[in-house]
């Protein structure tokens, strides 16, 4: 059976839902949204979790009561976890602005996830082999996150990468990597489309938010819409979307396809209309129900 390895970061996230995004220097009100489990490296392994892939976490944390409470919520998910203790930092948060128009601004953390060192980080894949998949972002140090990559390259896995956020090491890794999630705003900062595809990326998908979502590889570019929803929290609707795109694809032989990325699009649809972030991906027989469709 294949495998996802997902090594990134893992936070508590406190959601606060405000009227507008601060300006400069502004003090403003808000109010408690959510209280959840999240970090990009989490959320996209639960998502593939709970979409029926045999997966495994891993992410440091501190040794603090942020750490336990980490470990209690991920026990609950049907998911492999080893959190890496690293001594003296704290476990990382995020704290979330959610403005009444949809649009949120997020502050992270990123102490612990910084301190997972290459020496640390290589040995928790364990014995992941060829056909395996791993999963990175780019909240780990750019050592690390070299290494991870290198390693699995020369094991013979799939590599998937949504690199948020943006790191300048990325540009010389990229020929690693044989699927990237970007969003709009990254594709540009990276030079663009074709300039991924000319670094070696294999296939390259590109989010749109409400446009949808493109596949751009040797076969073209295949454009998949959105599905409509009401949007109350966009916070985790891109790892949602990316995680449940990988398991569709893992589940039918492992090449992203336009029906992956429907099956993302309706998970992300799903996301934004809870509030929260782990607490807003569909739960496993929402996960099944999604991937039982059929149709683009």
């Amino acid at each position: 059976m294949v495998k996802a390895y997902v090594v990134g970061n893992v936070a508590l996230d406190e959601t606060l839902s405000v009227a507008d995004l601060p300006a400069p220097g502004a003090s403003i009100f808000g109010a408690t949204l959510s209280h959840d489990l999240g970090g990009k490296g989490a959320n996209q392994a639960i998502a593939l979790a709970r979409a029926g892939i045999a997966c495994r976490l891993i992410a440091a944390v501190g040794s603090d009561a942020r750490a336990a409470e980490i470990a209690q919520r991920l026990a609950a998910e049907p998911l492999e976890v080893e959190l890496v203790e690293i001594a003296d930092v704290a476990s990382d948060f995020s704290i979330i602005l959610m403005a009444e128009r949809g649009e949120n601004a997020v502050i992270t953390t990123r102490e612990a996830a910084t301190a997972l060192s290459p020496g640390r980080a290589v040995p928790t894949l364990g014995d992941a082999a060829r056909g395996d998949l791993l999963v990175m972002q780019g909240n780990l140090s750019g050592g690390t996150t070299a290494a991870l990559l290198r390693e699995a390259r020369a094991r013979g896995m799939r590599i998937a990468v949504n690199p948020s956020p943006l790191q300048p090491y990325f540009a010389e890794l990229w020929p690693l990597v044989d699927m990237a999630f970007v969003n709009e705003g990254e594709a540009a900062a990276l030079g663009g489309v074709e300039a991924l595809r000319d670094a070696g990326v294999g296939q390259l998908v590109l989010t749109l938010g409400e446009a949808g979502a493109e596949l751009i590889d040797a076969d073209g570019c295949s454009h998949v819409p959105a599905c409509p929803c009401r949007v109350v929290d966009t916070t985790g609707a891109g790892d949602s979307f990316m995680a449940v795109a990988l398991a569709s694809a893992l589940g039918r032989g492992g090449r992203l396809d336009p029906l992956a990325l429907a099956h993302g699009a309706r998970a992300a649809a799903h996301t934004v209309a809870q509030a929260g972030t782990v607490a807003a991906f569909p739960d496993v027989a929402g996960m099944a129900e999604i991937l039982a469709r059929r149709e683009a």
